[in-house]
């Protein structure tokens, strides 16, 4: 299982969105994925740790360096299937290179 972690500023709206998306869309492409949505200044690095892949909204100063690759999955929150492909795509081409 490829575990995503998916943060926006309030934990609430965005973040749940993109964590819909990702696991619906990943799961038609055939991977297990599981992604969880939380508020950005409740990451650690302990918690950073735990997952696969980072899915930020924006670009995001944690105070620590993230060593999982880092998807900018904002576009996905546009609804519009040519701006989110490309998000999609390389989350799926991060899955298949590790």
């Amino acid at each position: 299982m490829i575990k995503i972690l998916a943060a926006c500023g309030a934990g609430v709206n965005s973040s749940h969105q993109i964590k819909s998306a990702i696991e619906e869309e990943m799961g038609k492409r055939g991977y297990d994925v599981k992604c969880d949505a939380v508020m950005v200044k409740d990451i650690t690095k302990d918690m950073m740790d735990k997952y696969d892949i980072f899915a930020q909204i924006a670009n995001t100063n944690l105070g620590f360096e993230v060593e999982i690759p880092v998807v900018n999955a904002g576009p996905i929150l546009y609804r519009i299937p040519t701006m989110a492909q490309p998000v999609f795509d390389e989350i799926e081409n991060i899955i298949k290179d590790n």
